[in-house]
């Protein structure tokens, strides 16, 4: 078995998944693609599951490109019946479910805690925490008896103090202690249940707000990404893959003696 690890590069081999069937929710243009892809690419059956079917069929173009496996289920992760429909699909269809990725999120508002609408903070809980409970659970037998891994996204918010991330905090906080609990409760069935925590990731989303602070304040873009960048302690940023390749290793048997942690990949912009 090799693994052959690289960023900004296509790894010629990356075995790490073989035979397995990874699961991955909330995939889109960003991370979920990432994870997806470089699932594929370490020789996993990839099962892409969101909301916007177009987006899962151009993850799923790309797995095909490289000779990967990839199943589309367009799912509403805050509806009970369209996760049920979800987990019978991919049973269904492979028999099996090695690996489940929790990716869904949906960013509430930057505002004071003691600002924010009580609603917006319940609905971010639904898709931010209560989705990854109900995906989780739904797929557990298969995952039980596949002796299998539970991978959940979560944030650097968890460790920083910046203002106005107040609901986002809880939510994350809560999906710690999710993992950690399912860790507990799943693990003398045999699965492992971890975390891994991004800071901030070099894609699309991060580029227009840096685009944003550059032309408000009048200073060049490559200014603010270096300004952000000199606070962690490999002076850049990690992109997408850079997180990939940790879910990638954390699903795989790699990592068979892993589990109830939090990994942070944020270039040691914060310690823990």
């Amino acid at each position: 078995m090799t693994a052959e690890l690289t960023v900004g590069t296509t790894p010629k081999s990356l075995p790490m998944l073989d035979g397995k069937v990874v699961v991955v929710s909330g995939v889109g243009p960003g991370l979920g693609r990432s994870i997806a892809v470089r699932s594929a690419m370490a020789g996993a059956k990839v099962v892409l599951a969101a909301r916007t079917e177009s987006r899962l069929t151009a993850v799923a173009d790309e797995v095909h490109a490289l000779g990967g496996t990839a199943l589309c289920v367009p799912t509403d992760l805050t509806d009970g019946d369209s996760v049920s429909a979800l987990a019978d699909a991919v049973v269904s269809e492979f028999g099996r479910v090695d690996a489940l990725v929790n990716n869904a999120f949906v960013q509430p508002p930057h505002e004071r805690l003691l600002d924010a609408e009580f609603d917006s903070v319940r609905q971010g809980m639904d898709i931010n925490l209560l989705a990854a409970l109900d995906l989780t659970r739904k797929l557990a037998p298969a995952l039980i008896e596949s002796q299998g891994s539970v991978v959940l996204i979560n944030s650097m918010v968890l460790r920083n103090q910046l203002p106005n991330f107040g609901a986002y905090r809880i939510m994350k906080a809560g999906l710690l202690a999710l993992a950690r609990s399912l860790s507990v409760e799943l693990g003398p069935l045999g699965v492992r249940v971890n975390s891994v925590a991004p800071g901030y990731i070099w894609a699309d989303s991060v580029k227009r707000m840096f685009e944003k602070q550059a032309a408000q304040r009048g200073v060049p873009f490559q200014q603010v990404y270096d300004e952000v960048a000199a606070d962690t302690d490999l002076r850049r940023l990690p992109e997408p893959d850079d997180i990939a390749n940790t879910v990638v290793f954390l699903a795989s048997d790699f990592a068979r003696a892993i589990t109830g942690q939090c990994l942070d990949v944020n270039c040691g912009h914060t310690h823990n």
